[in-house]
């Protein structure tokens, strides 16, 4: 009798060995499908925000490029050659030693 009670007991704890056995396996098969979904879902975000850096680089290539285009108006617009342009186009003036032509009609 004493015999089967040993038996007994070690098919228990063999029993408990095994579905401890599971159990971790269970958990660790399960760490390794949340680590691998995570780690897609991280490359995308990482995808995308590269796919963003590169549109802002290229606008603040084309903003410096324009600051650069209106910096050379601004500087063009102060000069002698602008103003007696858009006195003559605007405002009809002419210089001094300039004659006028106008067309019959």
């Amino acid at each position: 009798m004493r015999e089967t009670r040993r038996a007994v007991r070690k098919r228990k704890e063999r029993l408990g060995n095994r579905m401890a056995l599971v159990g971790i396996t269970f958990v660790v098969i399960s760490l390794a499908v949340v680590v691998n979904f995570r780690g897609a879902e991280i490359k995308e975000k990482d995808l995308a925000y590269q796919i963003r850096e590169e549109n802002l680089s290229r606008q603040l290539e084309e903003e410096k490029e324009r600051a650069q285009k209106l910096e050379e108006e601004r500087i063009y617009v102060q000069t002698k050659e602008y103003i007696e342009k858009v006195a003559k186009e605007k405002l009809g003036l002419v210089n001094p030693d300039e004659i006028l032509l106008k067309p019959i009609q």
